[in-house]
């Protein structure tokens, strides 16, 4: 008597059950599609724009964070350096080079969800385009480590993985036109462990 209502009840638990779960595992998966790599640095140009892909608008709207707009800016993330390792806190880093044509820039070190990462107090835990130190050519060299260093120092706590985000504020590779071309810093490892 109860045994079709049970099967019935049993098959829409495991069809439901599993669309949810494949629709989070894919949004924790990825942004979305479009993806821009440049020198181990990685942008969605198109994730805040009317015309992104379904996954881009559902992944925005589940983490609640607003994004710039094509005509602000464009937000890079790096989780790897130049040899492809994964950024670690227990290792010291370089990133050397120049940014792409922008008004102004900003970088910090984020955890895997995106949430800046605080090395202490009164410790430099963001660098800009506006504080940091220049060689004559315009390059730059910003030492990340856990350890204070002389020079353009942004401090990490001693923390598993974690991303550098570089953001691009007033920049035309935010738009289409701009995206060819791009000359992004590079990450090197310079040490690990004590």
């Amino acid at each position: 008597m109860f045994r079709v209502p049970l099967i019935v009840a049993i098959a829409l638990a495991i069809a439901f059950g599993g669309g949810i779960l494949s629709a989070l595992s894919m949004l924790n998966a990825s942004v979305g599609f479009g993806a821009i790599e440049v020198a181990g640095w990685r942008a969605f140009p198109a994730a805040q724009t009317a015309s992104a892909d379904p996954y881009a608008k559902a992944h925005r709207a589940k983490g609640g964070r607003l994004l710039y707009g094509s005509a602000e800016g464009l937000q890079f993330t790096a989780f790897r350096d130049a040899e492809g390792l994964t950024l670690t806190g227990t290792c010291s880093y370089r990133m050397s080079g120049r940014t792409p044509t922008t008004r102004i820039w900003t970088l910090h070190a984020a955890d895997a969800d995106g949430t800046p990462l605080n090395a202490g107090v009164d410790l430099p835990v963001a660098k800009n385009s506006q504080t940091v130190l220049r060689r004559r050519d315009g390059s730059f060299d910003i030492v990340i480590s856990r350890t204070g260093k002389a020079g353009n120092w942004l401090a990490i706590p001693d923390t598993g993985a974690f991303q550098l985000v570089l953001t691009l504020l007033d920049t035309p590779a935010a738009a289409s036109t701009g995206l060819s071309g791009l000359s992004m810093p590079v990450i090197e490892q310079i040490g690990c462990g004590q």
